[in-house]
């Protein structure tokens, strides 16, 4: 979320800003809401200091005999505790009208982010491997035959419907395995703090990674006001919601394996076959809270700690920054990692890694108290918060599967996975592990 203040001195900035994002003159609505705020806020102020002197003059006119004094101030007194109260209530629906809008608005972008409309005008910085030359031609990784007995589409859709899978068997010891060690590499060789959180949530924590308003079509709602979560970056980041952290204990960086779930609203007739895009998935999620000055920093370590799972399964990669048009809406600045997928016989996203600023703070009410300089300070002030997928398994086992298929049908997988996997080291053409 957006500070008021700061609109209101710099107005050009902020819709000069927003424009690279194709939202144009946003400054002028704000403002207008915001005056109305103050105006009544100012009105009820005002309204108070007459109600406090009327006060202060009823006693005195009693003190002197003077009834007609008396009561007509005894009557102004009334007539101002009311109109205090209805001009705090009008000021009160200004806000909540302001502070809605400004829950709308994306976050501002940062200048070196690419301008651009859509994904076309993303900006590849970096590429890792070599995509394996095959001399057969390579299949999708529903279509792999030691695959297929432990991908099971047809009975999820008579479970749950469409964009759900059933895995089992050697499928999904691989899946486990990889969400495994994907923890274990964050924890042991990145320094995250592993966390287990929920997948229900209020919709306060919603509103505080900027899911809700305006994204409500993308989640799941339960009939008693829970949501299931998206991603457990809802989850990690609203741990320090409300709280004033020191800043020795900055900054916190926190990883969690969780079931996500999403509505994959307006996504019909995009990646209907196979498991790419799910309604029901899970993820190891990154989450770092730190200060403002170090988050730059932070998303490069980040970046890092998500390419180097791909590395270590030796899985091409590229690596691109999202354009102002492709960004998502809380983010200040995104790296995508794109793995690729020999079946499509293209990159697609695996992770995405963002900075968000203090946007997801103010939301939250998140801050910390700097530590005390010479000239005074440790007045709180709001946190920084990130977050990336390190990274998303169903998608990384799509990948696995593809890049390590066999023409005879069997696949091939990744070294650092045979200790998960009880030494085995590949998918027969039938469907087991050997």
């Amino acid at each position: 979320m957006h500070d008021i203040r700061l609109i209101r001195e710099n107005p050009a900035a902020f819709d000069a800003a927003l424009a690279r994002r194709g939202l144009d003159g946003m400054s002028s609505g704000l403002l207008a809401l915001d005056e109305a705020r103050r105006a009544k806020i100012l009105a009820a102020e005002t309204a108070q200091a007459e109600q406090n002197r009327a006060s202060k003059e009823v006693g005195a006119a009693k003190a002197r005999g003077d009834d007609a004094e008396f009561e007509r101030l005894r009557a102004l007194v009334a007539e101002k505790k009311a109109e205090i109260a209805a001009l705090t209530a009008q000021a009160g629906e200004e806000d909540a009208k302001l502070r809605d809008a400004l829950m709308r608005i994306p976050n501002l972008p940062l200048d070196v982010v690419p301008d651009g409309a859509d994904e076309d005008d993303n900006v590849e910085i970096h590429r890792w491997g070599t995509p394996r030359e095959f001399n057969f031609a390579p299949k999708e990784h529903f279509d792999i035959a030691g695959v297929k007995p432990g991908m099971d589409f047809e009975t999820a859709a008579k479970l749950s419907g469409s964009r759900f899978v059933v895995l089992k068997g050697a499928v999904i010891r691989v899946h486990r395995a990889l969400a495994q060690f994907m923890l274990d590499t964050h924890v042991e060789e990145h320094g995250l703090t592993e966390t287990w959180t929920p997948v229900l949530v209020k919709e306060d924590a919603m509103y505080g990674t900027n899911q809700l308003p305006k994204f409500a079509e993308d989640s799941y709602q339960t009939t008693n006001g829970w949501w299931l979560i998206p991603t457990s970056e809802v989850t990690l980041t609203n741990t320090v919601a409300g709280d004033i952290l020191d800043e020795a204990t900055l900054p916190i960086r926190m990883t969690a394996h969780t079931q996500c779930f999403r509505s994959e609203a307006g996504s019909a007739g995009k990646d209907t076959t196979g498991m790419l895009r799910q309604h029901q998935f899970e993820k190891v999620e990154m989450v770092t809270i730190c200060a403002p000055e170090t988050a730059l920093d932070e998303q490069e370590r980040m970046r890092r700690c998500a390419e180097a799972i791909l590395e270590k399964l030796g899985i091409p990669y590229r690596t691109i920054v999202l354009c102002t048009g492709d960004m998502g809406f809380g983010a200040q600045r995104t790296y995508d990692l794109e793995a690729w997928l020999p079946g499509q016989n293209r990159f697609r996203e695996i992770s995405s890694v963002s900075t968000c600023g203090q946007f997801q703070a103010r939301r939250m009410n998140a801050r910390y108290r700097p530590a005390k300089s010479e000239n005074g300070g440790g007045k709180p002030e709001f946190v920084a918060t990130l977050n990336g997928s390190g990274l998303a398994v169903g998608r990384c086992l799509i990948a696995v599967l593809e890049n390590g298929q066999q023409a005879d049908g069997s696949v091939n997988l990744p070294a650092v996975l045979h200790p998960y996997l009880g030494g085995k080291t590949r998918i027969t053409a039938e469907g087991v592990l050997a």
